[in-house]
């Protein structure tokens, strides 16, 4: 939990009075005057703009569990209601009243607040501050969605995940005791099979919903606007789509990005990134995606999330609109596509391991899964650093933690990272081993896996709850690996001379693909490193090539 006690005036500042006249210059319309008591906008209104108050009060509160309010602050004159979801015009998280003696105040819509804190350097810093710091209070009191369930369930699981990695506020009440998720339950006929069940910011009730459904209930996936022709259409939102989201927009060209599941891509799982620069003490892959995020909202980067990106239409020509396919129908056309869709976590080959993932079987480790198996026997697979970052998480809140590596830790392990392994007591290493089975039932979720020694072939078998697995990833390019050339691991090749049967008229780009005007960055791009520095790297280097790209094209757009 963030202590925000000492940082309740950044939250909540108040502008000087030469700052609320040039604020206004960014507003629309005229100023409104409330009475007291009335809505200026309530809990999960769409678009709901943010209000900067200029004369009275106005009291902004949130909703705490099912049926009850929590006031949050009061501003008054010079101060700006709303937080980081009035940057993109999603639906609010909190509601907002004109006070005792009624309130006048002028609003910004997304468009307006965005040109507000881009425009003007010293209030735009003041606003983006406190919108990132109010945002961490609301997911600190969960003053979000609502889910019930129970706690280790696989789905209830899944969607605290979804949720943590959207930097998204959530209250988890627990349905098998007394309470209001028991009551409501028992009120609605909820079956077990039904479980978990959402409850979202404007009272619509999800029984176990997927990712794509909550995040359609919360308003966090955009309607397209239909015939609109973006100038990049960036497919993955990991730290190299990221990047190429914050410099492309910020030089003014249209950007949307899209995601199958949520910001962040596998960094996001990091729980503790250390030599990344900039950053001496650490910074954990979700904070680090989200500072991201935000920028890409900032400078108006549409994100769409979780959408997946089904194909891509391309022209026979590089004079030619490119065209996504994405899940559900739609479609989104752009000038150009940059691929940063990263890899996906590879699964071992054990039996029934389908069976155990999410209810025992993790592929990263974040707060929720640490809090799970607190004080337990744990393994871990993998001996590369985002295992590395992993165990130096865990280890400090379990009993023991088996680590379970097919090679040696110095083949593929930061030495940093391995110095703070053997300090770890509580750590046991088993080399040159991997995992050979898994026993457990869908109920009670993984009981023991049995490891297997690559050397003798001895075996060993742990009684344990919850195994990790971080052994590497392939790449996430099987949505396009039939329209672009690939390695013989199937990573996208890039900036090459292509054969003849490519569309080019003139040579690739250094990170462009074998189709004009698609470029692959980061992870899912064959020969590139594997670091988050690497990616972001990429992501700020693309841009400059989309712009080459965009001016060689036949039509310029």
């Amino acid at each position: 939990m963030a202590d925000l006690s000492a940082r309740q005036h950044q939250m909540f500042p108040a502008l000087t009075p030469r700052q609320v006249e040039t604020a206004k210059r960014f507003a629309i319309g005229e100023p409104r005057h409330f009475k007291a008591g009335e809505f200026l906008y309530k809990v999960g209104d769409h678009a709901a703009p943010a209000w900067l108050v200029l004369e009275g009060s106005m009291d902004v509160f949130r909703h705490e569990g099912l049926s009850h309010e929590a006031p949050i602050t009061t501003h008054g004159a010079g101060q700006l209601s709303g937080e980081v979801n009035q940057l993109s015009g999603r639906p609010t998280l909190a509601g907002a009243r004109a006070g005792l003696d009624g309130c006048t105040a002028v609003a910004f819509d997304a468009a307006h607040l965005r040109a507000l804190v881009i425009g003007s350097a010293d209030v735009g810093e003041i606003i983006m501050r406190a919108f990132i710091l109010r945002r961490v209070g609301l997911i600190d009191a969960g003053a979000g969605s609502v889910l019930i369930g129970t706690a280790g369930n696989a789905a209830l699981s899944r969607l605290q995940g979804f949720f943590s990695r959207s930097a998204f506020p959530y209250l988890v009440l627990d349905s098998s005791s007394e309470g209001e998720g028991r009551a409501l339950i028992e009120r609605l006929g909820i079956l077990v099979a039904e479980l978990p069940l959402m409850v979202c910011p404007n009272g619509t009730v999800l029984k176990n919903p997927t990712d794509a459904e909550a995040a359609a209930c919360l308003g966090m996936t955009p309607d397209l606007t239909p015939g609109k022709l973006y100038d990049v259409a960036v497919v993955g939102a990991g730290p190299a789509g990221l990047a190429t989201a914050v410099y492309a927009a910020s030089e003014g060209l249209e950007v949307i990005v899209i995601d199958e599941r949520s910001v962040g891509g596998q960094a996001g799982a990091s729980s503790r990134i250390e030599n990344y620069l900039g950053f001496p003490t650490g910074i954990s892959g979700q904070a680090l995606a989200g500072r991201a995020y935000n920028q890409a909202l900032k400078f108006g980067a549409e994100m769409v999330l979780p959408v997946a990106v089904n194909s891509l239409i391309a022209p026979k020509r590089d004079a030619g609109v490119l065209t996504l396919e994405l899940e559900g129908g739609k479609a989104v056309t752009s000038c150009t596509i940059v691929i940063a869709s990263g890899a996906h976590y590879r699964r071992p080959d054990i039996a029934n391991i389908e069976s155990f993932e999410g209810n025992g079987i993790s592929y990263w480790a974040s707060p929720i899964e640490a809090k799970l198996c607190a004080g337990e026997e744990i393994a871990l697979v993998g001996g590369g650093n985002s295992a590395g970052q992993a165990i130096a998480f865990l280890a400090p809140q379990v009993k023991k933690l088996h680590l379970v590596v097919r090679r040696s830790l110095e083949e593929t392990m930061s030495q940093y990272l391995i110095d703070r392994i053997k300090a770890f007591r509580n750590v046991e290493l088993h080399m040159h081993c991997e995992v050979d089975a898994i026993e457990g039932d869908p109920t009670g979720g993984l009981k023991s896996a049995t490891l297997r020694n690559r050397l003798d072939g001895s075996e060993r078998q742990l009684s344990l709850h919850h195994l990790f697995l971080f052994i590497g990833a392939d790449p996430n390019a099987g949505w396009i690996s039939d329209r672009v050339h690939t390695d013989e691991k199937g990573f996208i090749v890039t900036g090459q001379s292509f054969d003849a049967l490519c569309s080019f008229t003139r040579n690739p780009l250094p990170l462009e693909t074998s189709l004009p005007n698609v470029f692959a960055i980061g992870d899912v791009r064959a020969g590139s490193t594997k670091r988050v520095a690497a990616a972001v790297g990429e992501g700020a280097a693309v841009v400059s090539q989309i712009h080459a790209a965009l001016s060689l094209m036949k039509t310029p757009h």
